[in-house]
């Protein structure tokens, strides 16, 4: 359930409500919004829970008590009606402008990262986007670098002033790249590896999570709700394409989950492009319907010598062809009423 406090509530009145649902057996999660103070109520709630909304109802300083029937709690927009925005060293997600991430799948040396870093900040990018641990189907691929690649990752963000998003696998990843990375990437084979969220939910780091390419909308804000019921409320939903009976590309984009999720979650929401096509010559395309559709970001892949890209080759842009697709994003993006402004420097 969702309790909403009086515009101007007091302070005392505030944590009495919490003392009170603390003492119910319940966990309080307090969102103290721009003009009110909602507190989530989570934990199991018996078939009396309509009694126990009626006790938390008549506490001074509350206006209502909501009954949230979705299962995540936390996620919902009724716990927070107002979209999310979160600010990662100067750059936003979730307001009006759009952020941009772009880099290459993986980081496979120091000349071939800080030359991607620098090529997508030129054009306009916000974030770099590489990874240093590599989840691959066949265990003879490359793997990344790991340390050594957090490490360039590290560089091209002290030399360029751009934030790094970069993928963890498991609880060893998690410890190393937190003192490298900006945003911790939870890629889709992982979206339902529930020790996994549990871990980044515990750091203050903001999470990238991917939906997973059999799951529901649904299943991927339960995923969100396991980072949040740890405390960290700085969650990135990403759509990435799921498995449909189509195979004229890798994946089916799902632009539909954009304004559904809008609907249901304050989260901020990104598409990623590359992944769901695994074509270049798509990856534009899905991205522009991905920015009308109302995302909040992109996350693109972007190679300075595809042919020599050690993983994902066939769905990179070019350095140049990035830069062209960002001359077109700005144009659907004002169509919209969205902007794509430039990165700070520092």
């Amino acid at each position: 359930m969702i309790i909403i406090m009086e515009e101007g509530a007091p302070r005392q009145a505030i944590d009495e409500m919490i003392a009170a649902v603390e003492a119910e057996g319940f966990q309080p999660f307090v969102n103290p919004g721009v003009e009110r103070t909602v507190i989530a109520v989570l934990g199991v709630v018996n078939v009396e829970k309509v009694q126990v909304a009626d006790k938390f109802a008549s506490f001074p300083g509350v206006e209502r008590v909501a009954l949230v029937s979705e299962p995540y709690k936390l996620a919902s927009r009724a716990h927070h009606p107002a979209g999310t925005v979160l600010n990662i060293r100067g750059v936003t997600i979730g307001g009006t402008e759009l952020c941009i991430m772009a880099g290459p799948c993986s980081v496979e040396s120091r000349e071939q990262t800080l030359e991607i870093a620098h090529a997508v900040k030129a054009s306009g990018a916000h974030m770099l986007r590489g990874g240093a641990f590599k989840p691959r189907t066949s265990p003879y691929a490359f793997q990344g670098l790991g340390v050594e690649g957090l490490k360039i990752l590290a560089e091209a963000r002290e030399q360029t002033g751009l934030p790094v998003v970069t993928e963890v696998m498991d609880h060893s990843d998690v410890e190393q790249a937190k003192d490298y990375a900006d945003i911790l990437q939870i890629g889709a084979r992982n979206m339902q590896n529930f020790r996994l969220l549990r871990c980044v939910g515990a750091t203050n780091l903001p999470v990238l999570l991917k939906r997973g390419f059999g799951c529901k909308v649904e299943d991927l804000l339960m995923a969100a709700e396991y980072i949040m019921a740890e405390g960290n409320a700085q969650v990135i939903l990403c759509e990435r394409g799921i498995i449909t009976f189509e195979t004229s590309t890798r994946f089916t984009t799902d632009i539909n989950a954009v304004p559904v999720i809008k609907h249901h979650s304050h989260l901020p929401i990104v598409v990623d492009p590359s992944h769901a096509a695994g074509d270049w010559r798509y990856v534009a395309s899905i991205a522009l319907a991905g920015i009308a559709a109302g995302a909040d970001g992109l996350e693109v892949e972007v190679h300075n010598n595809p042919a020599k890209a050690k993983s994902d080759s066939a769905q990179a842009l070019t350095p140049e062809k990035f830069d062209d697709f960002m001359r077109r994003a700005r144009l659907v993006a004002a169509a919209v009423d969205r902007t794509i402004g430039e990165v700070p420097v520092g």
